[in-house]
């Protein structure tokens, strides 16, 4: 099928596509969103630590950060389809052992491992690359921007659903309550699979003969793709620790339960437009200058929110702001991988992108724990997210951003030479 009668079938189903996309992502996202909401139900009824809570959180960071580049790997072989099925049903299964754990090893094995693993092909790097893939460039901010904002919405709706549920039921029914939502979305996932003459948008220019190893090679030698990996480390402490110990900040300051749910509410809400706008920003500035104004901006909130005193009002501000800049990162991440390195391999190579995520994602779940069993205060972690905010914003101004060379081997083979 040629490109132009490709684009036609993907154009008309856009909204199929986009949709499974982002209530996929959505779920699998918002369920990770609510954890914070679980952990002083879990703490207060079973006598764990916060620490140990915490852990669990961490590793599952860690998890989803190793196993995403080889999830991406499937995915780009075997397609999205088959790895947002079995990601979705070990979900499921990993909520339910968290439901059932008898102590905090089984708590960490499945909140931590099989739910850190089943995050790594039902979130951001497949469900993307699938997209990525589908849509022309000109269609992708668009198409990753409507995903991703789908994708907030899902987050939104599973605050206060959680919430209502845990008003009537204990949290081990929540969690399984969650555990069938996940089910219910892998039906999802078929939507996603194109027809076989459609199924991959590559265009002309993309250096599709070119193996797996050595697109890895090429990245992993380009000084932009590390510098990529390090400033994307700062949102991945910066959201793991807000989105684990902001409900726990905010009840030690003296805020009640509900406000603290209002806040991880309005986090997701206002990420709705934001990861939309985020993208959408991405197709007409440089995106390496987008996510540079983008962790500053974060940075400047979370100075302020330290500072002033905490209040309602305070905390209802500083989540709307978070919340508009809380997935952004992504679709403009994911954008500026395949605007150096291409489509064909993006789930491999933003899986290496998102591992430097996920180890600050680690870093900020676990030391929220530490810090705060040792010192009863989460100030010292604020401060790190703030710095590491502005080292973020420096690390990306002198990426280059300009596509990677293809190599003679790859530009021959595309000729057929």
């Amino acid at each position: 099928m040629s490109a132009p009668v490709q684009d036609s079938w993907v154009w008309r189903q856009r909204w199929w596509l986009v949709l499974a996309g982002g209530l996929i992502m959505g779920c699998a996202l918002g369920i990770r969103h609510v954890q914070g909401l679980l952990m002083q139900p879990v703490v207060l009824e079973r006598g764990w630590s916060r620490e140990a809570f915490a852990w669990s959180l961490a590793l599952q960071n860690l998890v989803w950060g190793l196993a995403q580049p080889l999830t991406g790997m499937v995915a780009d072989r075997f397609g999205a389809v088959r790895v947002l099925l079995l990601s979705a049903g070990l979900y499921a299964l990993g909520l339910l052992v968290m439901a059932l754990a008898p102590n905090t090893a089984w708590l960490t094995w499945g909140n931590g491992v099989l739910v850190g693993v089943a995050l790594s092909g039902t979130a951001f790097a497949v469900v993307y690359g699938a997209l990525s893939r589908l849509f022309a460039p000109a269609q992708r901010p668009w198409a990753l921007g409507v995903a991703g904002a789908m994708g907030g919405l899902g987050q939104f709706l599973m605050v206060p659903l959680t919430q209502s549920l845990l008003a009537s039921w204990s949290w081990q029914q929540v969690v399984m309550a969650l555990a069938l939502v996940m089910l219910a979305m892998a039906a999802m996932a078929p939507l996603l699979r194109a027809p076989a003459a459609a199924a991959s948008h590559v265009p002309i220019a993309e250096p599709s003969a070119q193996s797996m190893g050595a697109a890895m090679r090429q990245a992993l030698t380009h000084r932009g793709f590390w510098l990529l990996n390090a400033g994307f480390l700062a949102c991945g402490f910066q959201l793991a620790f807000i989105a684990a110990h902001l409900p726990a900040y905010l009840l030690d300051q003296g805020l009640g339960a509900q406000q603290a749910g209002i806040c991880l509410a309005l986090v997701a809400l206002a990420n709705v437009p934001g990861s939309y706008v985020c993208s959408w920003v991405g197709g007409r500035m440089r995106r390496k200058h987008a996510l540079a104004l983008l962790y500053l901006i974060r940075s400047a909130a979370m100075l302020c929110f330290v500072w002033a005193p905490v209040s309602a009002n305070s905390a209802y501000v500083f989540s709307i702001v978070m919340g508009f800049l809380w997935l952004g990162t992504v679709p403009l991440t994911n954008g500026l991988v395949s605007q150096v390195f291409g489509v064909r391999y993006l789930s491999t190579l933003f899986g290496l992108v998102f591992f430097g995520h996920q180890l600050g994602g680690f870093l900020g779940a676990w030391l929220g724990g530490v810090v705060y069993e040792a010192t009863h205060s989460y100030l010292w972690l604020w401060w790190a997210s703030i710095a590491l905010g502005v080292l973020a914003a420096v690390l990306h101004w002198p990426i280059n951003d300009a596509p990677a060379a293809q190599p003679v081997r790859g530009r021959l083979a595309a000729a057929g030479l």
